[in-house]
């Protein structure tokens, strides 16, 4: 697996110790003079907003992406490696959610069924980008591969970063991403993830565990000595 690009600075977070096009949902100009989501109840919020969704109502999709669609984004760069998959994913997400609000049963907060539907969505794209890379290996097997070019583009801590998240396992790196970056609380990692809060709260130990290991420059043997 190839660097990621991650979308937020990283050395702030790390503590030292099948695709269907359609109409495409922006946000409305209109949204931007009505209440401060702020200033509202995270509970009331999202009920309003399941409740909107499931009448078939536009503007609470709308007021949706209008305070998730950045969010949205970001988790799938990060999962996904660039901004274009990414809008692509965030794009399918919200079609998903349209064609499966009837199913919604409110076992966990709406906003957390969405990112779920998300997050699998952009699991589907990496396997299907890794079946059409496996593909396309296949067919250029007896054609000379061009050498590489080094990036230039990432500073080397940036670069080490990415190499050592990519080294991690899969729910390693979705909950360090989840948490630390995203900022979303074990709960709600949970119900994305479909696992126990104790299970994230673990899954996130053992990946910053693993990264500080990969990170952390080799002791010297004279400091070992003493």
């Amino acid at each position: 697996m190839g660097t990621m690009g991650l979308a937020l600075p990283w050395e702030a977070r790390i503590p030292s110790a099948a695709r269907e096009r359609g109409t495409r949902v922006e946000p409305s100009e209109h949204l931007a003079g009505g209440p401060n989501p702020a200033a509202m109840d995270p509970t009331t919020e999202d009920a309003a907003l399941a409740a909107g969704c499931l009448s078939g109502d536009l503007r609470a999709y709308e007021r949706l992406y209008g305070m998730h669609g950045a969010r949205m984004k970001n988790l799938a760069r990060n999962l996904l490696g660039n901004p274009m998959d990414a809008e692509d994913a965030v794009q399918e997400t919200f079609l998903k959610v349209q064609r499966s609000i009837a199913g919604f049963r409110g076992q966990s907060s709406f906003v957390t069924w969405t990112y779920r539907i998300l997050i699998n969505t952009c699991y589907d794209a990496r396997r299907s980008r890794l079946r059409k890379k496996e593909i396309a290996n296949d067919d250029s097997s007896e054609s000379p591969r061009p050498e590489p070019r080094a990036s230039v583009a990432h500073p080397s801590l940036r670069m080490a970063l990415e190499r050592a998240l990519a080294s991690l396992t899969r729910h390693q790196r979705d909950v360090f991403l989840l948490y630390e970056v995203q900022g979303f609380r074990h709960a709600e990692i949970a119900g994305m993830l479909e696992i126990t809060e104790t299970a994230s709260k673990n899954t996130l130990f053992q990946a910053k565990k693993n990264l500080r290991q990969l990170l952390e420059p080799p002791r010297s043997s004279s400091a070992e000595a003493r």
